[in-house]
């Protein structure tokens, strides 16, 4: 098969022509010319127009052949278009909109970015690392601006942070199909606000339930924006916060009794934290010899335990007793860190019952975050949340990428 031949079958070149392909130092130069067959198309709504003028030649990068370099030449027209009432650049079906690289190369390279580092591919390909980010955000905005929202019910809204300092992004998912709908800076009402108002009033309206933790912030903008949907606050930070204040239980009670205690209850951290059927034989021991010490950390951990009736609940009314008794129980217990989470589960009892109504939790939304995490993880972080952001709705938004003559990957 002759070269010309092989690129003409990677390349969209309907009303174009393949000129020349010739070996220019350590590229392949592939001279492109017009079709004269066809009239030129134009660049903004595709209609045959007439012509108007020649620019001078661009160069479009492309995929590379065996690991050589190709290079597409091609003077663009200016097109006079009757539709659009204007002069514009024509129609390049391989061009990736005004970047300087073909369609497929953009693909191929953001289909690698969703495996390696950006930098990583930018080997690859010999290439910058701006290319590649140019080529995932080329990608990106093909898809989102193709993707169907109209069936979302279900959110899970969290907060993510992005480097130290307590910098945010929050983070929208969908919880059916647990794809990223929406990444914004921050985790403030404004954050969130600016969610809603991407996703519209009627998209919104067909939201049935929306899941988030208990930051004051997101609670304030989800009764705001969605005031019919069912608010459920998250087990799952409802759990943390008690196994939080467990070890803070633990930490205070080493710190008053001083270092004989220390050594007493020392690598006995997890035994308190993890459920007790994940316990090994070892930790199941020690547990039974700690329980006869009657320890403040062994009421604040068979305080954590009772709690799990609370989920096993049959019924909203059932759960609403359950959790009142918990709360008196906590509160009988004079163990200041479990009083202080009674007293935030009695603030917040409305929407932790809603859980009964519509069983949600933002169980699929911590793996997502933690797959986020990883992402920035292998690339040793981002400068910018608009490239972490770019590169989280291209990892995790199941875009639809464009489509290509030739598939190289």
């Amino acid at each position: 098969m002759l070269v010309e031949q092989l690129i003409r079958e990677t390349l969209e070149l309907q009303g174009f022509r393949i000129e020349s392909v010739e070996k220019k130092d350590s590229e392949l130069l592939v001279t492109i010319e017009p079709d004269l067959r066809y009239h030129p198309r134009c660049g903004i709504c595709g209609l045959a127009g007439d012509y108007r003028d020649t620019l001078p030649e661009r160069h479009f990068r492309h995929v590379p052949i065996w690991g050589i370099d190709v290079n597409l030449a091609y003077s663009p027209c200016r097109v006079s278009c009757t539709r659009c009432g204007g002069i514009h650049v024509e129609q390049m079906p391989w061009a990736a909109g005004k970047k300087r690289f073909t369609k497929a190369l953009a693909v191929t390279i953001a289909t690698w970015a969703r495996q390696l580092t950006w930098q990583q591919v930018a080997r690859m390909f010999s290439c910058s690392w701006g290319t590649v980010a140019s080529a995932v955000a080329y990608a990106v905005a093909f898809g989102l601006a193709r993707r169907d929202l109209s069936g979302v019910t279900h959110i899970g809204i969290d907060e993510i942070s992005r480097q130290k300092g307590h910098v945010y992004l929050t983070n929208v998912y969908d919880l059916k199909t647990g794809t990223l709908l929406w990444s914004t800076e921050g985790r403030s009402t404004d954050s969130l606000d600016s969610f809603f108002d991407f996703f519209g009033p009627e998209r919104t309206e067909q939201l049935k339930g929306i899941c988030c933790d208990m930051w004051p912030a997101f609670i304030k903008a989800v009764k705001a924006k969605a005031p019919q949907a069912t608010l459920v606050l998250d087990k799952f930070h409802i759990v943390k916060k008690l196994t939080e204040a467990v070890d803070t239980v633990r930490r205070q009670e080493i710190t008053e009794k001083g270092k004989e205690h220390q050594k007493l209850v020392a690598g006995s951290r997890y035994i308190w934290l993890k459920n007790p059927w994940n316990l090994t034989d070892r930790q199941k021991a020690s547990l039974g010899s700690l329980e006869k010490l009657n320890l403040t950390i062994h009421r604040a951990y068979l305080l954590k335990e009772l709690f799990r009736d609370f989920w096993q609940s049959a019924t909203k009314d059932v759960a609403t007793k359950l959790l009142g008794q918990w709360c008196s129980w906590a509160d009988e217990s004079m163990i200041k860190p479990m009083q202080e989470v009674a007293k935030l589960l009695r603030r917040h009892e409305e929407n932790i019952l809603t859980y009964f109504e519509m069983p949600i939790s933002n169980g699929i939304v911590e793996g997502l975050n933690n797959k986020a995490k990883v992402i920035s993880h292998r690339a040793y972080g981002f400068r910018t949340s608009k490239n972490y952001i770019i590169n989280l709705y291209h990892c995790m938004g199941d875009l639809t990428m464009p489509t290509t003559l030739h598939r190289f990957v």
